[in-house]
């Protein structure tokens, strides 16, 4: 978020030309849209009668109530406190997106029941796979980093190839070579080693930029100073250079983590009890796919929302020094 603003400006929701703008592009937006057939058609019927025969008359008017609650509730989101503005928005969003379910007539005791198991089985699985793949990847992040920045040919060209090798390979084929070529030099892995070797070799390679330029946005007088004064390869890393890269780190490493505990549901291909796998297998028995899917997606999207916390948690802590 920018700066707070010590200028005072007009609400940009509370300008007539804005306002006329978004009243204009709603209404055009939902008149391409024929929703005389849905539930606001049936709201609407004492006003423009019988929905299906009432022609473009129905569609007109429907459009434009929409386009009137709309920009009604924009305008009056903007009176209110930012708080109070991301609350209120987050709330209609989520009642817009559990409406949207409520048209796949879920059965609910099917997901009560399937739920227990799909955490205490799916949920533990997919955690614990993305969070041992993500300090293996930090950690040949580092050394990957550490070699690219070094004179060192012969390390920086293992680290290039390194990384252009596994970001140039998608992650599901990946998954594939080591599952079955392992075996073929005669190393025969398990399912849930190979799923986390996979993960952490190919988010490793993207984290190994991250880190690079992480380290290289601290400016090379602190590394001369601090070897200027004895301080060894070690000491520098770890007492100066890593210190104040994190801040420039830790954004876009906690989005790589959001990234792998999603794609971790590509490790089912190879027999991985976790999220997806449980989802997709659950569903198969009774044909009741969107029960499982939809409760997989809430579990999904549970576990991105803790990640962000802590992301934002850890941020804050490392950029008190910026605070004023």
């Amino acid at each position: 978020m920018l700066y707070p603003d010590t200028v005072e400006s007009e609400v940009l929701v509370h300008k007539p030309w804005f306002i006329a703008t978004m009243f204009a592009v709603v209404l055009a937006f939902f008149l391409m849209f024929n929703m005389t057939g849905t539930a606001m058609g049936e709201l609407m019927r004492p006003v423009i009668g019988d929905p299906a025969a009432s022609g473009l008359y129905g569609r007109f008017a429907i459009a434009f109530v929409i386009a009137v609650m709309f920009v009604l509730n924009v305008v009056l989101i903007g009176f209110a406190p930012l708080r109070v503005q991301i609350a209120v928005v987050w709330l209609e969003l989520l009642l817009l997106f559990l409406a949207f379910f409520a048209t796949f007539h879920l059965s609910l005791p099917f997901i009560a029941e399937k739920l227990p198991f799909m955490i205490t089985q799916g949920l533990v699985t997919t955690i614990y796979v993305s969070a041992i793949s993500i300090v293996i990847a930090s950690a040949i992040a580092i050394l990957g980093a550490v070699a690219k920045l070094s004179t060192n040919g012969f390390a920086y060209a293992i680290a290039s190839f390194y990384t252009s090798f596994f970001r140039g390979l998608p992650l599901l084929m990946q998954v594939y070579l080591i599952y079955l070529g392992l075996p073929q030099l005669g190393f025969v892995i398990d399912a849930v080693p190979a799923g986390i070797l996979a993960l952490s070799l190919c988010y490793g390679a993207y984290m190994t930029e991250i880190f690079r330029s992480g380290i290289q946005s601290i400016d090379r007088g602190q590394w001369e100073a601090s070897r200027s004064i004895g301080f060894g390869f070690g000491i520098t890393m770890r007492k100066i250079i890593l210190p104040q890269a994190l801040p420039v780190i830790i954004p876009p490493t906690g989005n790589q983590f959001i990234s792998m505990l999603k794609d971790s549901s590509l490790v089912s291909v190879i027999g991985v009890w976790e999220l997806m796998f449980l989802a997709r297998t659950l569903g198969q028995k009774t044909f009741q796919h969107m029960e499982m899917l939809i409760s997989a997606a809430m579990l999904y999207w549970i576990m991105s929302i803790c990640l962000e916390l802590i992301q934002s948690r850890i941020e804050r802590h490392y950029a008190r020094s910026k605070v004023r």
